[in-house]
């Protein structure tokens, strides 16, 4: 099987105790957000097919298909991962791309040496040689940097400065990492949108959209009221995973069914 069901569990309960209509896509439009890839190209064309196939099964003539972040770093394919982003979007999909944390971090250490560390503990230098770049043993300095600024594409550079902070439809809101309660979507400051976790994660309050966001790893689909986490770790369990918004229905497509 590769689509499975979660219950919203405590969401539609609680919508229907209020007579409140379950949240929604808008209608004749189907949306599928794809969680953090980190380098794999391979699970993320799997993951791709397996959206294909499922959305040839839907009646919804609008396909949009969501990437929440987190690109590159981790896995060994962050250069590739990237290319078929850029260049080969899903043909009868609009593809929208947000920034994660981890694109943050690449952007900056092209500006700024002072970066490196914290991205290359973060896996960055394995972005680095996927683009064909050699890093030595405690390699930080300046010339490693130029290198990879040479090798890095014109139009990955590009893609990369696109990347959207937010997108939404209907009642749902996706980002890479989360929101601050209290604060409207379009006044979120930046850096929670692409690294907020504790305040956002253990928020039980309605925000104004059930927000779709990658970031924080789970064991499977978190499904909570106000949020839905998709982000399974693919770069440690091969497991990468989309949700598929379809009217008021919600199912999971991974790359492990």
């Amino acid at each position: 099987m590769d689509r499975f069901t979660v219950s919203a569990g405590a969401a539609v309960i609680a919508s229907s105790a209020m007579s409140i209509p379950p949240p929604s896509v808008p209608d004749g439009t189907c949306v599928y957000a794809i969680g953090d890839i980190h380098g794999h190209h391979d699970l993320l064309l799997d993951l791709q097919r397996r959206v294909v196939r499922d959305a040839e099964q839907r009646e919804a003539r609008r396909r949009v298909i969501v990437y929440l972040g987190d690109y590159v770093d981790r896995g060994p394919d962050s250069r590739a991962v990237i290319e078929t982003l850029a260049k080969a979007p899903l043909p009868g999909f609009e593809c929208v791309n947000l920034r994660g944390n981890h694109e943050t971090l690449m952007l900056d250490y092209l500006e700024d040496i002072e970066v490196a560390p914290m991205w290359f503990l973060n896996g960055g230098d394995m972005t680095i040689e996927s683009y064909g770049v050699a890093v030595g043993p405690g390699e930080f300095g300046t010339g490693l940097q130029a290198a990879f600024r040479a090798a890095l594409p014109v139009d990955h550079k590009d893609f990369l400065d696109r990347l959207l902070l937010s997108h939404v439809e209907g009642d749902y809101a996706f980002v890479h990492a989360g929101i601050r309660p209290g604060i409207a979507l379009a006044d979120q400051d930046e850096n929670d949108l692409i690294w907020i976790r504790g305040e956002f994660l253990d928020a039980r309050a309605r925000h104004d959209h059930v927000i779709v966001h990658g970031h924080s790893i789970s064991t499977g689909p978190d499904v909570r009221e106000n949020r839905i986490g998709i982000d399974t770790g693919a770069f440690m369990t091969g497991t990468l995973t989309a949700v598929v918004l379809d009217g008021s229905t919600r199912d999971f497509l991974q790359t492990t069914d």
